[in-house]
């Protein structure tokens, strides 16, 4: 059985009496007290019920944190309101609520150089709580209960920036918050234009999600202005993703829904650098150098880095080794990013590339030039993998979208 209202076995129809009767003492303050919210819960936690119980209560806590019961009166400051690139428009074939994210307009290092964290965390349970007022509206208009949310995630444009640690730290969180607290609201994630970047960045977010939740995860091929269809009608879908809905003006954007973002000026910044902690600390005497070797088993990961530096300016560059199992000095390797200066003592430098091809590559930081001053510095360095299976289904997502009915590609528990 389902766990859904309607399809309850013997054993979850007690399970679902017992745990109204063991979270009494807060019925009055839940968001709902239905058979429909506490199944949520329920299903969650495979209707374990001192885990379920223990979901609740936590999220009890959270909802108090985040004044979740007045949010809805909350605005969120200029910059948020006019670059975080989302918005609600339209409903599914159910009669759900659909939420879009723009990825290519998404500047996570310039918004976290305007706001806080928390603030940016606020804005998606802002637009949570919208949303599923939204689903009680669409409940009584339709005369059915609805309490999913359709979202669609537009890659296009996804890239090496993208990746920066704080602001995929940032999302890390927020899927985290979403699975924690808005439990079973997701009918599912639909991703259109994924690049060849897009199984590293989902790699980094599907240790935050449930195996539930990348069942829902669907990868549309070429064609995926009809396959949207199938799940939104046309007057519901703007004509910039394949329907017949415009703004009032015309615009085919929907721009009075959605907000495409886009890079943030820096009137808005607050801060030159958002604080980082970094994995290791070295120094590097004068006139020398420090290489710092990574090793990269086959092409398409991605290699990214964070450094500061104390005591002046650092150099730094990306090498490939040419000879295994022996260090090389800089003229020997391959120069894959040049080496240049950095005010990396005034403002901390990260940056990312994609490994076109395996090998060992050498993270070399430079103080030759400095012959009276040793350098302190701090660094992380990652090697981020792809997802192999998103990688295959956007490879059969290419291939099927050429056929006349192509699948479409969930990505199932991995």
């Amino acid at each position: 059985m389902s766990g859904q209202v309607g399809d309850l076995s013997p054993s979850q129809e007690r399970a679902l009496a017992q745990f109204r009767e063991n979270v009494q003492d807060i019925l009055a303050v839940l968001p709902s007290t239905d058979d429909y919210f506490l199944l949520r819960w329920l299903r969650a936690r495979s209707f374990d019920l001192k885990k379920s119980e223990a979901m609740l209560r936590k999220h009890m806590k959270f909802r108090k944190q985040q004044d979740l019961d007045n949010i809805l009166a909350w605005q969120p400051s200029e910059v948020v309101r006019l670059y975080e690139p989302s918005g609600f428009c339209g409903h599914d074939r159910e009669g759900s609520p659909v939420w879009y994210h723009i990825i290519r307009g998404l500047d996570l290092k310039g918004l976290l150089l305007s706001v806080s964290k928390q603030e940016l965390l606020r804005f998606n349970f802002w637009s949570l709580e919208l949303l599923l007022r939204d689903c009680e509206q669409q409940s009584q208009k339709l005369g059915k209960k609805v309490e999913k949310i359709s979202t669609v995630f537009d890659f296009e444009g996804l890239s090496l920036r993208h990746l920066w640690k704080p602001g995929v730290e940032l999302v890390q969180e927020f899927f985290s918050a979403l699975e924690a607290n808005y439990p079973e609201i997701l009918k599912n994630l639909i991703v259109v234009k994924a690049p060849k970047l897009f199984p590293v960045a989902f790699n980094l977010i599907k240790p935050y999600i449930t195996e539930e939740t990348r069942r829902k995860v669907l990868i549309l091929g070429g064609n995926w202005k009809q396959e949207l269809l199938k799940f939104i009608s046309p007057d519901q879908l703007p004509v910039e993703f394949g329907g017949t809905m415009t703004d009032p003006d015309g615009n085919p954007k929907c721009l009075t829904k959605i907000n495409y973002g886009g890079d943030v000026p820096q009137h808005y910044f607050l801060r030159n650098h958002v604080r980082v902690q970094y994995d290791h600390q070295a120094t590097v005497g004068r006139g020398s150098s420090l290489q710092v070797d990574n090793e990269i088993l086959f092409p398409g990961c991605v290699l990214r880095w964070q450094f500061g530096s104390d005591g002046g300016d650092i150099g730094f560059g990306v090498f490939l080794k040419t000879k295994m199992g022996e260090r090389q000095r800089a003229a020997e390797m391959t120069e894959v990013l040049a080496s240049q200066r950095y005010n990396a003592h005034m403002v901390p430098e990260d940056g990312s590339l994609t490994c076109t091809e395996a090998g060992v590559y050498v993270l070399r930081f430079d103080n030759t030039y400095s012959l009276i001053h040793p350098k302190h510095i701090s660094y992380t360095v990652e090697v981020l993998l792809p997802d192999q299976t998103s990688l295959e289904k956007i490879e059969n997502s290419r291939q099927a979208s050429r056929l006349p009915h192509p699948p479409l590609w969930p990505l199932g528990p991995q």
